[in-house]
């Protein structure tokens, strides 16, 4: 198990499972089995160790759909998502002989009716506990949730999906949850012309009222000085399309790298792998930096270490570590974290010099509309075809071509089947058309006018030629918190209170309930969820304001976090054979 429990939203969830399960169980001398679904393995995992748990006398962390052991002397806490398959393996444990002394069962959201009845039916002298903890979330960094629910994008854009509306629910469902957790009443707004922003902005609105319509003191809990901004991938689709070189977003684009694991070959030939997460505090340090600046500052590290030991300061290579970690073992794990992320940085560079740094000029040219100078683009289709006429993979074309269309707000029928043609996708041009089902224009005609929208001035703000193109969610995430959002573009679903400026400032005469810094940050948070999932470079941007705000923290999420590939197979598979049915257990599988 991780143990990110020292971070932002993984201190917060870990203090509130502290503080409801793990507080029960401390009633309790007797030592317990832990049993979790595959959901709240990822959620229990991303928040704490498994030394956190054999503290607060947690033994055994078992798989509830696995076939395991009656022992009838020890209690079982079952931590698991509120449906029907979780329910039924419950019930299992216990009829028709029991497998455990008793259970303590969590949910992590609502429990529907029926599935409470069908468990207090067949289990009820069992059952000691049963509480919803409202945690139907992973948080995946200090400042990024997820709901692990990549499926969650056929659901809503699929051109046969018939499970939309319940898609959106569940994700409402799931959003009240990560406000309760941070003890949020936000005001909701949404980005206008988007129907599936401005239907999930109302469902959470109601929802959030339910939620908070009475708290345990009894008195009905006023907003908080927090804002909700609720947008769609198609407000953006240059950002997760073009060839990012900040290290994380770059990493996870070019080296294949699942479930945050890097494999890599030592130079002995043996398989290694590292876990690429908030325990990694040289990644944490790293990860938003630019490629530039990782490939200079790995070996410098290295080098002060191995000149601590009198190393011969030489060119660090990853040969040169090796034999250094067999002379000096007390340096092996300080010098094993930073041996990972040389050969990361330099696997990324690699890929860099092969093809990508050609790909970049030509992908900044098109997103940004100005050339390294600042001169405008008048044709695109120049600054495309060396792309084209070049042998970079299929998909490095695809991207290209995007952008292009990108940049025109669409092209003409005939001029897509021209480039449709060139990049030799004839067989597959869903991956192009496709973006129409997310509201992003593909096709257009002579008579259709479209501005590209204003964007705020960064010509002052120092940046690599390669690297110009800013994501416009932080233009978002700056305007919010300076109080310039336009209402007209940013509806409100329901106001914040007055006190909110975005500065974090409150009003003098508004009494602002005290709190401890262990319990949240001074001053006010922005809340931003993307629908159709986000990408690494929107996540670094929640960090970069903050850090230049202070006073107002931004945490970002989305259903699931995407990278290029991942999404163009996505957005491929929109119009791809009939869509099945959806269902709610799909989510603790996802």
């Amino acid at each position: 198990m991780a143990g990110g429990s020292d971070h932002g939203l993984q201190r917060i969830v870990w203090k509130r499972i502290k503080d409801t399960i793990i507080a029960d169980c401390r009633k309790s001398e007797v030592w317990k089995i832990l049993i979790l679904d595959p959901f709240t393995t990822k959620l229990l995992s991303s928040c704490c160790k498994m030394s956190n748990l054999m503290s607060e006398k947690i033994t055994i962390v078992e798989d509830l759909y696995k076939k395991r052991e009656p022992v009838l002397e020890m209690k079982a806490i079952y931590f698991m998502t509120p449906t029907s398959e979780c329910v039924k393996a419950f019930i299992g444990d216990f009829k028709p002989k029991p497998k455990y002394k008793a259970a303590y069962v969590y949910f992590t959201d609502y429990c529907p009716d029926d599935l409470f009845n069908d468990m207090k039916l067949h289990c009820a002298k069992y059952i000691r506990v049963c509480k919803e903890i409202n945690i139907s979330f992973l948080p995946q960094e200090a400042q990024v949730f997820t709901f692990d629910n990549p499926g969650a994008f056929q659901n809503i854009y699929h051109i046969n999906s018939q499970d939309k509306k319940k898609t959106l629910e569940m994700l409402a469902d799931q959003l009240v949850t990560v406000c309760a957790t941070l003890d949020e009443y936000p005001g909701v707004r949404y980005k206008k012309d988007m129907d599936n922003a401005k239907a999930l902005a109302e469902l959470v609105d109601s929802k959030l009222a339910r939620h908070y319509d009475l708290d345990e003191s009894g008195k009905k809990k006023g907003k908080t000085h927090a804002q909700l901004l609720i947008v769609e991938r198609a407000f953006d689709p240059v950002t997760p399309i073009v060839h990012e070189l900040t290290y994380q977003a770059m990493a996870y684009d070019l080296i294949n790298i699942q479930n945050d694991i890097y494999k890599y070959k030592s130079k002995d030939g043996s398989e290694k792998q590292a876990l690429l997460n908030e325990d990694d505090m040289l990644w944490v340090k790293l990860r938003h930096k630019h490629i530039a600046e990782v490939s200079e500052q790995i070996p410098k590290m290295v080098k002060e270490i191995s000149a601590n030991k009198k190393q011969p300061d030489g060119k660090i290579t990853i040969s040169n570590l090796a034999q250094m970690m067999k002379k000096m073992p007390s340096f092996r794990k300080q010098l094993t974290e930073k041996t990972v992320h040389l050969q990361l940085a330099e696997d990324c560079m690699k890929q860099f010099s092969n093809n990508v740094e050609k790909l970049c000029k030509a992908e900044q040219d098109l997103a940004v509309g100005l050339d390294v100078e600042g001169v405008k683009v008048k044709d695109p289709m120049r600054t495309l075809l060396p792309v084209l006429l070049t042998p970079y993979s299929p998909y490095d074309k695809i991207r290209a071509v995007l952008l292009y269309i990108f940049s025109l707000n669409g092209t003409t029928e005939e001029n897509l089947s021209k480039l449709i043609e060139h990049v030799k996708i004839q067989d597959e041009p869903e991956v192009i058309h496709n973006w129409k089902e997310l509201g992003v224009p593909i096709i257009t005609t002579p008579s259709f006018f479209s501005r590209r929208p204003t964007r705020r001035d960064r010509s002052q703000e120092e940046t690599y030629n390669l690297s110009r193109w800013t994501p416009v969610i932080k233009d978002v995430m700056e305007d919010a918190v300076e109080n310039k959002l336009d209402t007209r573009e940013w509806p409100h679903q329901s106001e914040s209170p007055a006190a909110w400026n975005g500065s974090g400032a409150v009003s003098a005469r508004q009494k602002h309930k005290a709190s401890t810094q262990d319990d949240r940050r001074t001053g006010s948070r922005l809340i931003i969820f993307v629908i159709g999932g986000i990408s690494f470079s929107e996540m670094r941007c929640a960090y970069e304001v903050t850090q230049a705000v202070k006073s107002c923290e931004v945490i970002v999420g989305s259903s699931h976090i995407l990278t290029p590939t991942r999404l163009l197979d996505d957005i491929k598979a929109l119009s791809k054979g009939p869509m099945e049915s959806f269902t709610i257990e799909g989510r603790s599988n996802a």
